[in-house]
């Protein structure tokens, strides 16, 4: 029986802001996102990350809140409870946009790190919907896949120590969508990249442990 042949991964970078360090007692408050790139075997395609993007600011889902927190992003806490779309609606949008842009194959949110901005994404997406684009696993970690491609630690994997080639000469601003398309760039040149060798180990210097 032949091998079933897998779906191309179309990679699309997320970054959230958000008003406190958990969804439910905290909220989402803002979340953009970039098609990063397609990878279709071993091949993998680049994309103009500022083509295809999505950017919504969400109204508030409790009263909770931490002021250090809602400071990284500059949104107005007012504004959102006033104007900000309801989380349901934008969620729906979301999906639609990920099923439009991701059109025969398999949508893969990426995130630097992931873990912050899959926590809030996903939980919002069973929250209002439930149902994720992605599945329940669909996230790729940036840091770690720099960490396993430079041999390094993870805490090691930071990007004051990534080569410069690498990075987007995009600044950080803490918009969401900002932030997306910049770490749109680092997810496309990591995975066009090709660390070098590593250095032959002497011979008698090897572990005999």
């Amino acid at each position: 029986m032949a091998a079933r042949t897998a779906r191309p991964g179309l990679y699309i970078s997320v970054d959230i802001e958000a008003d406190g360090p958990i969804p439910g007692p905290y909220s989402m408050i803002s979340f953009g996102a970039a098609v990063a790139g397609r990878q279709d075997g071993a091949s993998y395609t680049a994309a103009d990350p500022e083509q295809l993007t999505f950017y919504r600011e969400l109204r508030p889902i409790s009263e909770e809140f931490v002021p250090e927190a809602l400071a990284v992003s500059g949104l107005d806490r007012d504004r959102l409870l006033r104007e900000g779309a309801d989380p349901a609606v934008a969620m729906a949008e979301f999906r639609a946009w990920v099923r439009e842009v991701s059109a025969g194959a398999q949508p893969v949110m990426c995130g630097y790190p992931a873990s912050f901005d899959w926590t809030f994404l996903y939980w919002y997406l069973i929250r209002f919907g439930a149902d994720s684009p992605f599945g329940h696993s669909g996230c790729l970690d940036m840091k770690t896949l720099y960490a396993t491609k430079a041999r390094v630690p993870l805490r090691a994997a930071v990007k004051g120590r990534m080569p410069r080639a690498l990075l987007s000469r995009r600044p950080h601003t803490h918009h969401a969508l900002d932030d997306a398309i910049e770490q749109a760039e680092l997810m496309s040149n990591l995975m066009l990249w090709t660390p070098p060798a590593p250095e032959p180990v002497p011979a008698g210097e090897h572990s005999t442990c």
